[in-house]
């Protein structure tokens, strides 16, 4: 889900560093250098880049530049060609029987680890030629005035791989906006130490395990409405 959604969940980031002027002077070109490169007609298992924020399919920025009012907005794009665990085993099998046929009629019964192991990566690589990779696009809008980043995205994997290439293209590197941090701004540097000691506390009183079994017929007695002698 993208911020022109209905709703969407983010991660919040701010840029601990002042971003300078060389760096948002070029930022369309720092995108393009890092932008996202298709692999449809490839056997790549994976591709990630920035996007258009205003269409995803575009890499160059023919449709719209990233600069919206005082926001930079773009998109992580991220192709990912799988198989299918079952499906893999299916046709493992398959090659592999295959394989034991051509070989008895050679007089041979067995077939080596490596041989093994270069049948599996042919029958992989068969079967990511005849997949298509899924595509997923996670929405990125840049606030310059403040430095404040928003990811549309809480998924820790893809947090950790845009902050990766954010870096790198950027030269800058987010940090994220967890409850320590925003304390800190808050409150000062002073009141990290208080912040990070702070303990997990629960809400529910701990239930006395060891009565109830010291006593098992007591809450029957007190129930059935008897009086203890």
């Amino acid at each position: 889900m993208g911020f022109l959604s209905a709703s969407t969940g983010l991660t919040r980031y701010r840029l601990p560093d002042e971003v300078g002027d060389d760096v948002l002077s070029d930022v369309l070109l720092r995108l393009k250098r890092f932008a996202f490169v298709d692999i449809d007609q490839s056997m790549e298992e994976r591709s990630f880049g920035w996007v258009c924020f205003d269409d995803p399919l575009d890499a160059e920025w023919a449709t719209a530049g990233p600069e919206k009012g005082p926001y930079l907005a773009f998109s992580l794009r991220l192709d990912t060609r799988r198989i299918p665990p079952a499906v893999f085993k299916k046709h493992w099998m398959i090659a592999l029987r295959q394989r034991m046929a051509q070989l008895a009629g050679e007089g041979k019964k067995f077939l080596s680890k490596d041989q093994k192991t270069e049948l599996r990566d042919q029958v992989r690589q068969r079967l990511l030629t005849r997949s298509l990779p899924i595509p997923a696009v996670f929405d990125v809008v840049w606030s310059v005035k403040d430095n404040r980043v928003y990811l549309a995205t809480t998924n820790t994997k893809i947090c950790t791989l845009f902050e990766e290439l954010f870096a790198r293209t950027f030269e800058i590197e987010p940090e994220a906006l967890t409850p320590v941090v925003l304390g800190v701004e808050l409150l000062g540097e002073a009141a990290e130490g208080r912040l990070t000691g702070f303990e997990g506390s629960l809400f529910v009183p701990a239930r006395d395990v060891g009565a109830d079994r010291a006593d098992p017929a007591g809450d029957h007695t007190r129930d059935s409405g008897e009086t203890a002698p």
